[in-house]
Formats: structure tokens, C-alpha cells, sequence
């Protein structure tokens, strides 16, 4: 055997590109595997969330990736279970989407391994916050909370997390697929929750109920973070 070499300790991180571009991995790190970015899971009308961090990077896509099984047999796609994915910024089709058509709006993701932990930082404001002595950013983008599909299933992830600044804001970014019917589609009822912009004079004050329709108004609304 050669000598010994320095120990080497590896983190992971996983970053999810919003598009059906594979992302690349920051300099200094090395990429372990690319995917789809996987949302949450719903079987048996119960959802299984997790943070958007690596096991949420799955290599191959499908609408549903799982089976359920008993004492007797596992059954595959016999229910209407369904998966939630992050989605592109292409547009929101009127109709449910099949086949081919599915892979424009599913978004990609890469799992690195870096040498230090990656931390998200939150501004609660519309400028990017600053890096704390020592630290670089990896990319910008805007503070994401939770999620919720069908019912009151839903999710979400710690806001240290990576997987809680998703570089593009999006009323929408996400989308529901069903099993069975080998279909994608936005649906009304997914709802998208995202820290927002306090100013430090208001912050004690009582909210004033807005609603915000405009998509750059809507991102200004909402939290920067890095």
C-alpha cells in the first residue's frame, strides 16, 4: 500500500436548477450523481416529505417512483397515489402533460461533495445578505418554506438548509403527478409558502393583508437568501 493520505471529510450538497439543465457543481467539489428533483411523496393519502437535500435528487424520473406492499404482495401503480417534483420556468400548461412532453417541467439536480457544509442565509428583505467572514456564496435566490398538494398534505425543510433557497420564485414550483394515469399537471390546489420581506421599522406591527398577482411584485415580496 502507498502512504497514508490526508482525511478527507465530504458533505454533501445538492442543488436543484429550476430547468432541464443538469447544474454544475461549485468549484473545489465533485459531483456524485445528477437526477430529477423529487418534492414529496403521497401514498395511502399520506405524504412523505423531506428536506430538499440529497436523497431528494433521485436518478431516474417517473411519475410514480415507489410501490406499497403488505404481508401478501406488493402492488405497483393500482392507486391514485402520487409524486411532487420541482418544476422549470417554463409555462404552466392549460391541459395535464404525457410522455415526453412531462421532462420539460421536471427540474434536474446534481449531488456534490464539498469539504465544508453549506448553510442558507436569509435576508427577510430584496437584497442578497451578506456572507459571514470566511464564507462565499454558492447562488442567490429566495427563502422557500413549505409546500402543500392534495388536501392538507405538505412539507418543508429547515431554513439553514440549502434545499430553503431555490434560485427562482415561482408562484408555481412545483408539480403533482399521478401514477396510474402517467400524467403531470399543476394543479390549483398546490400551494407554494415563502418567507417575505419585513422592513425593521414594521416589524412589530400587524400585517396588512395583501394580494399580490404580478409576477416581478411577487418576487419582490419575497425573501433574497444566499
Amino acid at each position: 500500500p502507498g502512504s497514508r493520505g490526508a482525511l478527507r471529510s465530504g458533505f454533501l450538497l445538492v442543488i436543484h436548477s429550476q430547468s432541464v439543465k443538469v447544474p454544475l457543481c461549485p468549484a473545489g467539489s465533485s459531483q456524485l450523481w445528477a437526477g430529477y428533483s423529487l418534492a414529496y411523496l403521497e401514498g395511502q393519502e399520506k405524504a412523505h416529505t423531506q428536506d430538499l437535500q440529497a436523497g431528494s435528487c433521485l436518478r431516474v424520473f417517473s411519475t410514480m417512483p415507489f410501490s406499497y406492499c403488505n404481508k401478501a404482495a406488493c402492488h405497483y401503480s393500482s392507486r391514485n397515489d402520487k409524486s411532487y417534483w420541482l418544476s422549470t420556468t417554463a409555462p404552466i400548461p392549460m391541459m395535464p402533460l404525457f410522455g415526453q412532453h412531462i421532462s420539460q417541467h421536471i427540474s434536474r439536480c446534481v449531488v456534490c461533495e464539498t469539504v465544508s457544509p453549506a448553510v442558507a442565509f436569509h435576508s427577510q428583505d430584496q437584497t442578497v445578505p451578506a456572507c459571514p467572514p470566511g464564507w462565499r456564496s454558492l447562488w442567490t435566490g429566495y427563502s422557500f418554506i413549505l409546500h402543500t398538494g392534495a388536501g392538507d398534505k405538505g412539507g418543508g425543510q429547515s431554513l439553514t438548509s440549502s434545499g430553503s433557497c431555490l434560485k427562482d420564485f415561482r408562484a408555481h414550483p412545483f408539480i403533482e403527478c399521478q401514477g396510474p394515469r402517467g400524467s403531470c399537471h399543476y394543479f390549483a390546489n398546490l400551494y407554494s409558502f415563502w418567507l417575505t420581506t419585513v422592513s425593521q421599522t414594521e416589524q412589530f406591527n400587524a400585517a396588512t393583508p395583501d394580494t399580490i398577482k404580478a409576477a416581478d411584485q411577487q418576487r419582490r415580496k419575497a425573501s433574497q437568501c444566499h
